[in-house]
């Protein structure tokens, strides 16, 4: 019992071991196979063993080769001269890709493996090399049985005899599909003319494609007539739109601008009735107004002369109460004058002291100059002794010395006459301030009294303002008599010389007569021709006659027509003037004066530029060769300068021509005395002051001058006394 159940607990276990072996040898030497793959197991049978799973293989006793049984792509692409030959012997550019793969069956894994072997079958370049040649010749095959159009209009029956040519068993592969990737005919330039098949494919695809060009060009033709028709058959209907647009338009247009028309007419009838109706109110309310303001005028006007009136009277009592004020204050000025007289004289007569003083040591000063001149001649003769000796003894150096003391002696000349117009030109200067200022202040005054002149010619103006706005309606009476007047004189006058141009027509011919007369008598004796010249010139006079008893009889009409023409416009201007209001009257009396003082006034402006003008050619005639210095100054220079000039020639004519004035300085003017000192010894006398000096001018002078003399030479100093005050030195 034993014996067995340890037999088969042996038996159990080495079956347990062979299982386990098994299954270890199993797991260990098992090997898969990829989908697209074929196992090829060499055994220690007869053939070798193909699965398309898996199998064990054991090492040593096994071998074991893997086949790529997947779909391989072959492609042939013909062009150019290699191209395909179709039916039609049109050569065509075609690029075909085959799918080959080798047959999923035992028998025709173990084909190809005998034959080519596992690892070359599964090359790209092993499946160019067997099937290339063969795919080739079964394309030209087929292409040979189409024509090239056909290649695209049968391209599946194309394929299928690719197909059916190569047939489907390929020596263990199988042709799955063909595909045609690329068709197209080839170009002209890569065929062959020589060749017999390029040659009638060139003939034909020369003469398809010339047949089509001429096809497609009567297309385009026939395309572009149809266009052509139907864009001129729209724009036809579109300009007939257009016009019957442009009709619709124009007929609504006239009708809106005939409605518009008629209601600006009725609107300016209405405002022309309103317009109407308003100025006949707005008239009525002016001469309301002008009857009022004519009222109001008239009360203003009578309150203004009473105004006046009380204005008057206390103006005049005013006047009377500053007279007597004037005269008082001049009295108390006179009297506070007479107290600061007496003041200066004693002043006068401490300065007289001082001058005295100064003289005395002017005096000495000026004894000591000549001593010191004396000393100064006697030091220069003994210089020029040693200079002299010195000369001598060195005569070498005589020119030398003598060009040395040259130069020092122009180098002191020139330091001296520099200081001289240095010191002339500040005395010009301090003279040129001096006479500014005395100027300034002549023109001061002189501004004074052109101020009040200006207050009374104001006054003045307005008195003549009164004046002509009172003559103004005279005026216009005078000057319509006067244009008649004119007019009739002037037509009188103008009879008057045609009269005269008549007579003088008459004596004219009568001269030319006589002339001729004489001329034919002279000449008769020499020639004939001076008769003729004598009848040609007497027809020339008579011609002349007539032309001037025309021309004086045209000139008579021009004027008569002139005058006339003046006398109706001054006679209508007149009948304008009476009819004018009196606003209107005023305002054209006004217009008038101003036209007036207008042409017054260009003609002063005018007569001024002419007088500067000339003034100006003078001056620059009288100063083209004089050397003058001016010397500081503003603006105001060339007037002061003109003034300067002017004056000292009004005093040189004032001399020339009164014979009282050179009596009186002919003293002067001879040499005899010195108008210098004279001067010099008034300012320093005792009795003159700046006082004297303020209140001195050259008519007072005169007028004193004038009381001293008699009554025979008076009217020449009155003459002086009336030009010095047109000069401005009153």
């Amino acid at each position: 019992m034993n014996f067995e159940l340890s037999t088969l607990l042996a038996g159990a276990g080495a079956l347990l071991v062979f299982v386990v072996g098994s299954l270890l040898i199993i797991t260990r030497f098992y090997r898969k196979v990829d989908q697209g793959k074929a196992l090829i197991v060499n055994t220690m049978r007869a053939e070798p063993t193909v699965t398309f799973t898996g199998k064990v293989v054991i090492p040593v006793f096994h071998r074991a080769e893997v086949m790529d049984i997947s779909v391989k792509t072959i492609e042939l692409d013909r062009r150019g001269q290699e191209g395909l030959i179709c039916a039609d012997n049109i050569r065509a550019d075609i690029k075909v890709t085959f799918f080959v793969r080798v047959n999923k069956t035992a028998e025709d894994v173990l084909k190809v493996a005998q034959s080519i072997g596992c690892e070359r079958a599964s090359s790209q370049n092993t499946l160019e090399q067997l099937f290339n040649a063969k795919f080739g010749e079964a394309l030209k095959t087929v292409g040979k049985w189409l024509e090239f159009e056909e290649l695209y209009t049968k391209r599946e029956e194309f394929r299928d005899r690719i197909i059916e040519v190569i047939g489907k068993d390929l020596n263990g592969y199988v042709l799955e599909d063909a595909a045609i990737d690329y068709l197209e005919q080839t170009a002209l330039e890569s065929l062959d003319p020589s060749n017999i098949l390029d040659a009638q494919g060139i003939r034909k695809i020369t003469e398809i494609t010339a047949h089509m060009n001429v096809k497609t060009n009567s297309l385009k033709q026939e395309e572009r007539k149809a266009i052509k028709k139907q864009n001129v058959e729209a724009q036809e209907a579109i300009l007939e739109l257009e016009r019957q647009q442009a009709d619709a338009e124009a007929k609504q247009a006239r009708e809106i601008a005939t409605l518009r028309a008629r209601e600006e007419a009725e609107t300016l009838k209405v405002q022309a009735e309103e317009r109407k109706k308003h100025e006949l109110a707005r008239l009525k309310q002016e001469e309301e107004v002008s009857v009022q303001a004519e009222n109001k005028q008239r009360q203003v006007e009578v309150a203004q002369k009473n105004r006046e009136r009380v204005i008057a009277v206390e103006s005049e009592r005013v006047e009377k109460e500053r007279a007597l004020e004037a005269i008082g204050r001049e009295r108390e000025v006179e009297l506070q004058r007479i107290e600061k007289e007496k003041a200066l004289e004693v002043e006068r007569k401490a300065i007289a002291d001082v001058i005295a003083a100064r003289i005395a040591v002017e005096k000495s000063v000026a004894e000591e100059e000549e001593r010191i001149k004396d000393l100064r001649v006697v030091a220069e003769a003994k210089r020029l002794k040693e200079s002299t000796v010195i000369a001598a003894e060195a005569a070498a150096q005589e020119k030398v010395t003598h060009k040395v003391k040259e130069a020092e002696a122009d180098e002191q000349v020139a330091k001296h006459t520099a200081k001289r117009t240095l010191t002339l030109a500040e005395a010009d200067l301090e003279a040129s301030d001096k006479q500014a200022r005395a100027k300034i202040r002549l023109a001061e005054g002189i501004q004074a009294e052109a101020a009040a002149q200006g207050l009374a010619n104001v006054k003045v103006k307005e008195a003549d303002a009164v004046a002509v706005e009172k003559l103004g309606t005279a005026n216009a009476r005078v000057a319509l008599e006067t244009a008649q007047a004119e007019a009739r004189g002037l037509e009188e006058k103008g009879m008057v010389e045609i009269k005269l141009k008549n007579a003088e027509a008459e004596a004219i011919e009568r001269q030319g007569k006589a002339n001729a007369d004489a001329s034919r008598q002279m000449f008769l004796a020499e020639a004939q021709g001076a008769e003729s010249k004598g009848l040609a010139d007497a027809k020339v006079k008579e011609a002349d006659a007539a032309a001037t008893e025309k021309l004086g009889t045209a000139q008579a009409v021009a004027i008569r027509e002139k005058m006339s023409a003046e006398a109706v416009g001054l006679q209508e201007k007149a009948g304008a003037m009476k009819a004018l209001d009196p606003e209107s009257r005023a305002h054209e009396e006004y217009r008038i004066r101003l036209e007036q003082q207008k042409e017054l006034a260009l003609a002063a402006i005018q007569s001024r530029v002419a007088v500067a003008e000339r003034q100006a050619d003078v001056m620059g005639s009288a100063m083209e060769h004089a050397k003058i210095n001016i010397v500081g100054g503003d603006g105001q220079f060339l007037d002061r300068f003109f003034k300067a000039v002017s004056l000292g020639a009004a005093v040189d004519g004032a001399v020339d021509q009164s014979e009282l004035l050179k009596s009186s300085v002919r003293e002067y003017l001879e040499g005899d005395a010195s108008l210098r000192g004279d001067v010099k010894e008034i300012l320093a006398s005792p009795g003159f002051n700046t006082e004297a000096l303020k209140n001195l001018s050259i008519v007072g002078a005169l007028h004193k001058l004038m009381g001293e003399l008699d009554h025979a030479q008076r009217p020449k100093v009155e003459q002086l006394v009336q030009h010095a005050k047109d000069l401005g030195l009153g």
